[in-house]
């Protein structure tokens, strides 16, 4: 298993990072869908090319063809949305938030996969990339699809956790150069 590679990798320095990264994956009780999707578009939001290529092996075998692709989707459209909407709420000027966006988030619509999925991957990457506005949106979502607090917090536990392992390994490999 990749993920048993990153939890190696760790340094004891941050050793609770070894026991967290096992509790929000390995002990989960979400759905394999959706824990696994949320997994590989938190690695990809990371930005930690280690991290991404250990956990995408892993998400790759526990997820669909469809799921997979829909992970990364959500990945990839809050990328873009994060900026745009957080740049609008931060700008002192109120009126950005009047104009239109004139962007395109059709995969929003229709992700390809259970819609309530997809929110919690987004939610998960609004949370690795700070976007207020985002999380507030995805939050409301969820729990209009029913989906509880304890639930949703899961989703940016990973977050949490996939980037710390993310900093502490990116870093370990550039003081090692």
């Amino acid at each position: 298993m990749a993920i048993d590679a990153l939890k190696s990798a760790i340094p004891d320095y941050a050793k609770d990072l070894r026991r967290n990264l096992e509790s929000v994956i390995g002990d989960s009780e979400l759905p394999k869908q959706r824990l696994w999707g949320t997994v590989l578009a938190c690695a990809i939001a990371s930005r930690s090319p280690r991290v991404l290529r250990e956990l995408a092996e892993d998400a790759a075998a526990k997820l669909s063809a469809e799921a997979y692709t829909a992970a990364k989707s959500a990945a990839a459209t809050m990328a873009m949305t994060n900026v745009f909407h957080r740049t609008r709420h931060l700008l002192s000027d109120p009126e950005y938030r009047n104009l239109r966006a004139g962007l395109r988030t059709n995969v929003l619509g229709h992700p390809g996969v259970d819609r309530t999925d997809h929110e919690f991957w987004s939610l998960a990457v609004s949370a690795v990339n700070g976007c207020g506005d985002c999380l507030d949106s995805h939050e409301r979502a969820l729990r209009r699809a029913g989906v509880d607090r304890a639930t949703i917090q899961e989703a940016f536990k990973i977050a949490a956790v996939i980037q710390a392992v993310a900093v502490t390994l990116d870093a370990e490999a550039v003081l090692a150069e």
